[in-house]
């Protein structure tokens, strides 16, 4: 499992001073001095961590007058809010997901399902083999999206189909030099198959969480 940056660890205590109210909704934030002197790092860290806060949508920056706490805007669809989201955030939730959907899945698939997921994973190995990056990114959610149908579970099908959208955003901005990741984590998701075709819950969970913890 990858160690969290030094930059996520100073996004999350910024965050919490935020809902602590430290700094309040609305209010201009302390310069990139004052926040490396209050979290003891440097500047480039200070940096990293406001602009992963600026992309979640937390924060916005200001040419000339420095970085304000956005208000709260209830009006922002899901949609916006996962589009805002960051790589370790859409992570989290997916991981939240998927293991539970694996879990069910092991239990509850049919033949036919696990036929599909045997299809998906054939074609995402052609389409490694082609090195074509839009072909792997639609096989492997098909791939993903076979399980969450096996685990009879509709809420949890429906979820995982509405978050397929930042699953794909997420994908082409992780493979902008090519399909390096499918290709080296596609013996993962055979094994995974295997797994959950065999009804070993313990080692296919293992499987999908070593998957997510190392995707990017």
């Amino acid at each position: 499992m990858k160690s969290e940056r030094l930059s996520d660890q100073i996004s999350v205590r910024i965050r919490q001073d935020i809902l602590k109210e430290k700094y309040k909704a609305g209010e201009k934030i302390p310069t990139e001095r004052e926040l490396m002197g209050t979290y003891a790092v440097g500047r480039s860290t200070i940096r990293e961590a406001i602009k992963s806060l600026t992309m979640a949508g937390i924060v916005s920056v200001q040419q000339g007058n420095g970085t304000f706490v956005n208000e709260e805007n209830s009006s922002q669809t899901i949609d916006e809010r996962l589009r805002n989201a960051d790589f370790d955030e859409i992570n989290i939730v997916r991981k939240l997901l998927e293991e539970e959907i694996v879990k069910l899945a092991v239990e509850h698939h049919t033949i036919e399902q696990l036929q599909e997921m045997e299809h998906q994973l054939a074609l995402r190995k052609q389409a490694i083999a082609d090195e074509d990056r839009q072909q792997c990114t639609n096989a492997d959610i098909a791939f993903h999206t076979a399980i969450a149908k096996a685990s009879s579970n509709k809420v949890l099908l429906n979820l995982y189909q509405h978050f397929t959208h930042t699953i794909r955003s997420f994908f082409s901005q992780r493979e902008l030099q090519g399909i390096g990741h499918f290709a080296m984590s596609h013996h993962l998701h055979e094994d995974l198959y295997k797994a959950i075709k065999g009804k070993r819950k313990k080692q296919a969970l293992d499987i999908i969480k070593y998957i997510l913890d190392n995707n990017y």
